[in-house]
């Protein structure tokens, strides 16, 4: 059984359309703001890890500063883009009272990674230096 035709109907007719649209201009800048969120976390957790692991490879004994710096830049290129680490320093300093290798990555995320304006942060690693003979 049918049920008889109203004029109503057809004033409703396209409303899923604007809806739908609606919906989207509200959701597609939240979607896109998470992807830059995750985007530069992922970055700036693998840079930290990576001048981390450097200063760790720098602190070792048979191992001097500029090999850390190579293994940094390493790290970078193989977890994430290497446009996205800007300046690699390496040095020793010292903290409380002991010897140790400080690595400086310094980064800058652009918005989505696609260019543009961007996020810069500085990230730091230390390891102790061994002792050398």
């Amino acid at each position: 059984m049918r049920r008889p035709r109203r004029d109503d109907d057809r004033l409703e007719r396209g409303a899923a359309v604007v809806d739908f649209v609606l919906v989207l201009v509200l959701l597609v800048p939240l979607v896109l703001g998470i992807l830059q969120v995750a985007l530069t976390m992922h970055v700036r957790n693998t840079l930290a890890s990576a001048a981390a692991e450097g200063a760790r490879y720098a602190a070792a004994a048979d191992r001097d500063l500029a090999s850390g710096a190579a293994h940094t830049r390493s790290q970078i290129a193989g977890a994430v883009s290497g446009r996205y680490a800007d300046d690699v320093t390496v040095r020793e300093v010292v903290l409380d009272g002991l010897p140790t290798v400080e690595v400086v990555v310094r980064g800058d995320v652009p918005a989505l990674g696609l260019g543009g304006p961007g996020i810069s942060f500085e990230v730091r690693g230390h390891a102790s230096e061994e002792a050398r003979p």
